[in-house]
């Protein structure tokens, strides 16, 4: 375990891709910072950081799925990326998960096996909470 390669993993517990990511990480012998983003809330300058560094729109990261996205009327196209960043800062599980931040850059881990572009170093085999192996 080394801090020469720090990793962030934005996690929600409740999440199986989520829960996956952070399991693939830890077999490759990472400790990683793991932020449970739906107790700590966003704060803007995070979400502009983390979207600068994906190159992403807030739309792109924006969760619809057991969320209140289409109450809020964040669904709908003319929806302004200032309102679903305010939203994401109001309501955190709008932002959808895992994100993870590595020195070789951010990234929506969805599915999961998109994070094993951003380490130096894979697990030697892993396989998800569903059975399913992943080709290393």
């Amino acid at each position: 375990m080394t801090d020469s390669f720090p990793i962030t993993i934005y996690h929600n517990p409740k999440c199986g891709t989520s829960r996956n990511t952070l399991a693939m990480i830890e077999a490759a012998g990472y400790a990683p910072t793991v932020v449970e983003y739906v107790k700590a809330g966003w704060t803007r300058p995070q979400l502009d950081q983390i979207l600068a560094d994906m190159g992403a729109a807030p739309r792109e990261i924006m969760r619809t799925k057991g969320t209140p996205a289409e109450e809020l009327g964040l669904t709908d196209p003319a929806a302004s990326d200032e309102a679903i960043l305010a939203a994401m800062v109001e309501h955190p599980i709008l932002v959808n998960r895992p994100i993870v931040v590595t020195p070789k850059g951010t990234k929506l881990c969805r599915p999961s096996e998109l994070v094993l572009g951003l380490l130096d170093r894979k697990p030697e085999s892993f396989t998800k909470e569903d059975g399913e192996v992943v080709k290393l």
